[in-house]
């Protein structure tokens, strides 16, 4: 199931590329969108609120009667996001790991 995030990430990402090249921009112009850091930090806030969600549903499940499917649909939602995380973090070492080899 990891490969299949990492390709539908690695779609996702042709087709951005894809659209900025179809607007006619230039690749060396500068984008107005948010940094790359800011990406990040966003994505990495949304998956620890994600992760939460997930414990709380399942403590609420011990100790308020919660409905199963809903602790079931939280801790899916968990697992899916932390199998994104890390399929983007072997990306990003697999990035990092070509660009030191790369003769200079």
């Amino acid at each position: 199931m990891d490969m299949a995030i990492a390709n539908a990430a690695m779609a996702y990402a042709k087709t951005l590329s894809g659209a900025a090249g179809s607007a006619g921009t230039d690749a060396a112009q500068p984008t107005t969108g948010p940094s790359f850091a800011q990406l990040v930090e966003t994505a990495t806030g949304s998956s620890i609120d994600t992760e939460k969600a997930g414990e709380t549903a399942a403590m609420n499940a011990l100790t308020k009667g919660t409905e199963m499917t809903d602790v079931a649909a939280a801790v899916n939602n968990a697992e899916v996001t932390l199998e994104t995380i890390v399929a983007v973090r072997d990306q990003v070492i697999s990035a990092y790991q070509n660009i030191m080899q790369m003769p200079v």
